[in-house]
């Protein structure tokens, strides 16, 4: 089975990944903290790449090219909510929340918002300032109107399916950060590679990775080829792996490399704090299984066992 992308999407990765780097990466996040300038770099770099132009609602290919620029923006940390713009609604930005305790993340920035719920009711919501906190530097507090309607089942699916993916490339690079790491580092006199257990760490998590890139390029897949209820049990599966795996890829990461991984002069760092409202909302893992498991019982989510 070949599950390699089209040339054409590679070479749009490709492109895209070299104009989103020349924003400075995760030091750059870091900046944009304190300076919005920075966040106006990443609007103006995405209309650029022709983000606001993907039809990712009804073009495959589209929704292919989106997949990876959300990959990329993962991996260089891009202080922007890419996916939030990718699935707007009339103009206004799409955020998924949890209507108990809603957060958007990038509310602050200027522009109209919609927010929905898993179940897709439909929100307006009203985003109050940022905290500055430091795992979520950008992540605000909103009030939310009463259900006002619904959006469409598939554009809850998609926003997790491009989050995911988003997800998908932080882990990748925080992988990247940490393989060169102790390759490099020298301990009683030999590299961290050379010892058995950390091979065995970082090999764990590169399966993990690994399998969670497979998945996500199953999941756009299926995305034209099942039904309704399938492509949203199937968005699920995607989202609560990827949570499983970057708990796994950042607790290694951290544990290898030791104090450094929280200091903020490390990459890892900062795609941590900046990758932490999408492992943790609109649901974090726990609450994304509890949901899986009545599509289990129905025959909604499909897997290698009867």
């Amino acid at each position: 089975m070949n599950t390699e992308l089209p040339q054409d999407i590679t070479d749009f990765a490709g492109v895209a990944t070299k104009r989103l780097t020349r924003i400075g990466g995760p030091p750059a996040a870091l900046r944009a903290e304190a300076d919005d300038r920075v966040r106006d770099a990443a609007r103006d770099a995405l209309r650029a790449l022709g983000a606001v132009e993907l039809d990712v609602r009804s073009a495959s290919d589209d929704v292919l090219a989106a997949a990876v620029l959300c990959q990329t923006a993962g991996a260089t940390a891009l202080p922007y909510p890419l996916v939030e713009e990718l699935l707007a609604i009339d103009g206004a930005r799409l955020a998924l929340v949890n209507p108990h305790a809603p957060r958007i993340d990038h509310g602050d920035l200027a522009g109209s918002w919609i927010a929905a719920d898993l179940d897709g009711n439909r929100y307006h919501p009203r985003p109050a300032s940022r905290t500055s906190a430091k795992l979520g530097p950008f992540l605000v507090a909103a009030t939310l109107s009463a259900p006002d309607g619904t959006v469409p089942t598939d554009d809850v699916s998609l926003h997790l399916v491009l989050g995911s993916w988003r997800i998908l490339g932080a882990m990748q690079q925080c992988l990247d950060i940490v393989t060169e790491h102790v390759r490099a580092r020298v301990q009683f006199g030999k590299p961290l590679a050379d010892f058995q257990a950390v091979r065995f760490a970082v090999a764990d998590a590169s399966v993990a990775v690994r399998g969670l890139h497979e998945l996500a390029k199953y999941t756009i897949w299926r995305l034209e080829t099942t039904a309704a209820q399938v492509r949203s049990s199937d968005a699920l599966a995607l989202r609560l792996k990827a949570a499983d795996t970057a708990q796994q890829v950042l607790r290694t990461s951290h544990q290898l490399l030791g104090a450094l991984g929280f200091c903020d002069e490390s990459d890892v760092s900062l795609l941590d704090r900046h990758t932490q409202p999408l492992i943790r909302l609109p649901l974090g893992a726990e609450g994304l299984a509890l949901r899986l498991i009545p599509d289990i019982r129905d025959g909604h989510l499909e897997t290698l066992f009867s």
